[in-house]
């Protein structure tokens, strides 16, 4: 069954890679001028183009770009004539390290706030729980990041206000660098565990089936924690999905702001100077991200509830 999962996931690949080949091709302007330079002759001109396959027809671009991918031979950059895949590998521990952290911040204060507002319902704490949580699904990132860089760094100097450290080189700096921006994600995130995790709550709390738990006698706690939580873990667990893969859209505004250079710079900075290998590189890496990442959810599925299966 994971076989034939597996099996779906090329054609999806190769339509998500076709369309963002094909939408960078519609980009004005002429990338062989820019490498050229404005004075530039014909002459020279027409050389990068035959350099870089720029000539060649649309398809057999493609063609050879996603077969040399399929070798994981992403091209160079057009600017720095590095190999594209050094880059991804050299700033993608960058960006998983801030993703992690704001789906780490989430879950570490989502889950709670979400069964506090559950076992409460209608009550003041509940009431005050939801607004925070549909204040955190307002608030833009950029905005909140931008608060964050005001008032932790550079008002009482507690956080630095740009840049990253390696994990590897010292942990502890790479994390106090990256709280800032795991933050300034994980507000979304946070609101988005709460409201559905206390929604999926109510509804098993209300049910017959716990009803008829309480009629036998079992404690609240009881009820809560063997039951309660066990049936909402694959609600749970789709929220998190989901939560990652908007993170992964999400940090490029955020390490914009914070001068982060990590994934989305890059892609940000790449797109901004045509440097299309770069940019389908990018768009490659986080597609094959996101769908390793479903695709791991479908198998954790099974194991929280067989009654799912992979069909």
């Amino acid at each position: 069954m994971i076989g034939r999962r597996l099996l779906q996931i090329v054609p999806v690949i190769m339509l998500a890679t076709f369309v963002v080949f094909g939408l960078l091709q519609l980009v004005p302007g002429d990338i062989a001028v820019t490498l050229a330079g404005e004075n530039a002759s014909d002459a020279r001109i027409v050389q990068i183009r035959q350099s870089y396959g720029l000539d060649r027809p649309f398809l057999v671009q493609y063609a050879s770009w996603l077969w040399n991918a399929l070798h994981l031979d992403l091209s160079r950059s057009y600017l720095s004539n590095e190999p594209v895949l050094d880059q991804i590998l050299h700033r993608f521990p960058t960006s998983l390290l801030i993703v992690g952290g704001a789906l780490t911040i989430s879950l570490v204060i989502g889950i709670p706030l979400g069964i506090l507002a559950a076992t409460r319902p209608g009550s003041r704490l509940d009431t005050t729980v939801t607004s925070l949580a549909s204040l955190g699904v307002a608030l833009p990132n950029f905005w909140l990041a931008m608060i964050l860089v005001a008032t932790f760094a550079l008002s009482f100097h507690w956080f630095p206000a740009t840049g990253a450290v390696a994990l590897g080189k010292d942990p502890g700096l790479a994390l106090w660098h990256a709280t800032l921006p795991s933050l300034a994600l994980a507000a979304g995130g946070v609101a988005e565990v709460v409201r559905q995790l206390r929604s999926a709550l109510i509804e098993i709390l209300s049910s017959q089936y716990v009803r008829t738990l309480r009629a036998k006698g079992l404690s609240p706690a009881s009820i809560l924690w063997k039951h309660g939580l066990k049936n909402v873990s694959v609600t749970l667990l789709t929220v998190i999905g989901l939560l990652v893969n908007r993170l992964l859209g999400a940090t490029v505004v955020v390490e914009a702001v914070f001068a982060i250079p990590g994934m989305g710079s890059l892609i940000v900075h790449a797109a901004i100077h045509k440097d299309f290998p770069v940019v389908q590189g990018v768009v490659l890496a986080m597609v094959v991200i996101v769908i390793c990442l479903n695709l791991l959810i479908d198998v954790l599925y099974t194991i929280l509830d067989p009654r799912v299966g992979l069909r």
